[in-house]
């Protein structure tokens, strides 16, 4: 299995969210969401406000992160994540965030990062 893996990458602002070997990469960018496999072709594309990374590692564990804003870039053998924000869906409080989301102003920071904290854990979820 270790031929089909790819190092990624997740980078915030504040920290290095993670670093490992991957089998697939899922991530909603401007564009519609991406699934990336080793051997991908280069890309460079927008990660979307309020979206979600899903990364399962090479060892099927499934990891999922809510990522805001940034870049989603893809080399020969390494995919790198450049969110502005980004934080693993399992501590995300779903409670507080459904209560962020609806006192919230629509497009606004807040807005977008409780949209983004709830995505992901649906997204775990599953």
């Amino acid at each position: 299995m270790a031929d089909k893996s790819f190092r990624v990458e997740v980078v915030s602002a504040d920290e290095r969210l993670y670093s490992g070997d991957a089998t697939m990469l899922v991530a909603q960018t401007t564009d519609g969401e991406v699934g990336i496999l080793a051997g991908h072709a280069p890309l460079l594309g927008q990660l979307t406000e309020g979206g979600y990374i899903a990364i399962t590692e090479a060892d099927g564990d499934r990891r999922v992160a809510a990522v805001t804003g940034g870049f989603l870039s893809v080399s020969t053998d390494v995919v790198t994540i450049l969110a502005e924000t980004a934080e693993w869906a399992a501590d995300v409080d779903v409670v507080a965030a459904e209560a962020a989301l609806e006192s919230a102003e629509p497009g606004s920071v807040e807005h977008q990062l409780a949209k983004s904290r709830l995505s992901a854990a649906a997204a775990l979820a599953r």
